[in-house]
């Protein structure tokens, strides 16, 4: 018996727990935005009388209002999106304990066992959909399919609170029409290089040759050829399994935008702070610092550098960020966003290299960190702060509490 692969997917997510926890919205044109007051005013999601309008995930607000001036904006409420996640995972763990996480609102369920319990994988689908509905108030649309790809294709395909299967004998009729940017993982980029070599549905890219695809893409066409016929065998990861740090890293879009190097130097020191505090929770200690920049036209970089031992101190990651920055930026345009990571991980108990020409500042600077720790975690995180943050209120933010819940990236080859 092939494999057994169900794709949930919780419509409309944020925009219908509002709606839930509001009845005065229900009907309403209703979209769950970002603020504006720290830029970061889009879309996060919306319900279909918004979508309906014409309002579409990612845009601005003021965009989203000129299509419907009758758009009801409403912040988003992540703890409690997170304990309505919770709750649908705990469905379907009634199933299976074979569950990958897709973002807050989908999840993989590989129910290949299950159905010596529950019937065929439709039979499960409708049997969570209708739970989902029942329990929490919200829909869901469920694929079911013999991969993830194309169980995450199916529950795209018909929404709201609705099953889709797609077979090895069907999943040609209902998948091979459709524009190839529908694939998962087409993105616009991708979707504009095949176009211009002439591949415009998913069934031309499943046609197309893989040595030619790998030429135009690399190794990515090959990969995209995979997903078009049906050969994912990628596995649902186990809900028990946790994927290794391999790194640490915060980054903010800040309220005004960074026009000066002394801007730069204060958002470093507090998002280095915050990756430091991360690192010693966790108890690693790291190599590689990375920086993004993000500029006011939005264009983006990254750059790296090694230190010369491992740390998890705030001032050394600090000053390597900054210096990389000094190397990298010549202020042709100001800055909107940045972010600091610390990668090469290892092991905070684990031995390391001492130089002779040392002395212990290093372990002075990290055991005044661990103090500011405990002191934070008492009596909260602006209770004790570095000097040169109080240089600048507003650019002097607390990372942890502005960080928004991404979806997670799709693991290929477990």
């Amino acid at each position: 018996m092939g494999r057994v692969i169900l794709h949930s997917d919780l419509n409309n997510f944020y925009a219908s727990v509002e709606c839930l926890y509001n009845p005065d919205l229900r009907g309403k044109p209703v979209a769950v935005c970002g603020s504006q007051s720290t830029r970061h005013g889009i879309v996060l999601t919306k319900n279909y009388p918004a979508k309906y309008a014409g309002v579409k995930t990612g845009e601005a607000i003021w965009e989203a209002r000129n299509k419907c001036p009758d758009l009801v904006v409403v912040p988003p409420n992540y703890l409690l999106y997170l304990r309505f996640s919770m709750s649908a995972r705990k469905i379907y763990e009634d199933y299976t304990n074979l569950i990958e996480a897709f973002g807050i609102d989908e999840n993989w369920l590989d129910v290949t066992e299950s159905v010596k319990l529950f019937g065929n994988g439709e039979s499960i689908a409708y049997k969570i959909k209708n739970r989902i509905k029942s329990e929490l108030g919200i829909t869901a649309s469920v694929g079911v399919s013999y991969n993830k790809i194309f169980a995450k294709m199916g529950s795209d395909l018909k929404k709201p609170d609705a099953v889709t299967v797609i077979t090895s004998d069907n999943y040609k009729e209902k998948l091979w029409d459709l524009p190839v940017g529908e694939l998962l993982y087409v993105g616009r980029s991708t979707k504009k290089k095949l176009t211009d070599i002439g591949i415009i549905t998913i069934g031309d890219l499943a046609s197309t040759s893989p040595k030619f695809l790998a030429k135009k893409l690399g190794k990515w066409g090959e990969l995209l050829w995979t997903f078009a016929n049906g050969y994912d065998q990628t596995p649902v990861t186990r809900s028990d399994y946790q994927c290794p740090i391999k790194g640490i890293g915060n980054s903010l879009t800040t309220h005004r935008d960074l026009t000066t190097n002394d801007d730069v130097k204060i958002l470093i020191y507090v998002l280095s702070d915050s990756v430091a505090e991360r690192l010693r929770r966790h108890h690693f200690r790291g190599k590689t610092v990375q920086i993004s920049i993000k500029d006011s036209n939005l264009s983006f970089i990254e750059r790296q550098g090694q230190l010369w031992t491992y740390t998890c101190t705030c001032s050394e990651i600090a000053e390597k960020a900054y210096a990389i920055f000094l190397d990298s930026w010549d202020w042709s345009q100001n800055i909107r966003a940045l972010g600091v990571r610390v990668t090469d991980l290892t092991p905070a108990d684990q031995h390391i290299q001492l130089s002779l020409f040392d002395d212990d500042t290093r372990a002075k600077r990290e055991l005044i960190d661990r103090s500011m720790d405990k002191i934070r975690s008492r009596f909260g995180h602006y209770s004790v702060q570095r000097a040169i943050l109080l240089k600048d209120n507003e650019l002097n933010a607390n990372p942890v509490e502005e960080n928004v819940i991404h979806p997670v990236a799709y693991r290929i080859g477990h």
